[in-house]
């Protein structure tokens, strides 16, 4: 999936590094990262696994949960290495080199 501009919905905002503010709008019930081009968000790191994390929401409670799929380095959420994580609005998500910012309801600038 390409970064998109999504208004007023949960987004991940590359936070530091040569694509910074490249935001990628999460629309679907899932949302896979990793290295695999075939992945949803697609990192060039080579310390990522090829599907290194999932974000899912529950369409019930609209919750959006980081899930580290057994990655070789860990997912790290606010600094602290998690396996799972409901995420919260402005948590900061690192994945390999990548650090992303997590947006509630984003709104493109």
């Amino acid at each position: 999936m390409a970064a998109e501009e999504g208004a007023g919905q949960a987004a991940l905002v590359i936070s530091d590094g040569a694509f910074e503010g490249t935001r990628y709008a999460l629309c679907a019930e899932e949302t896979l990262i990793g290295r695999n081009p075939t992945t949803d968000i697609t990192l060039l790191d080579e310390s990522i696994s090829r599907e290194h994390a999932i974000v899912s929401r529950d369409e019930s409670s609209g919750d959006y949960t980081l899930e580290d799929l057994q990655s070789t380095n860990g997912s790290k959420v606010n600094g602290k290495r998690v396996r799972s994580a409901q995420l919260q609005d402005g948590d900061e998500i690192e994945i390999g080199h990548t650090k992303f910012k997590f947006l509630l309801n984003s709104v493109p600038s």
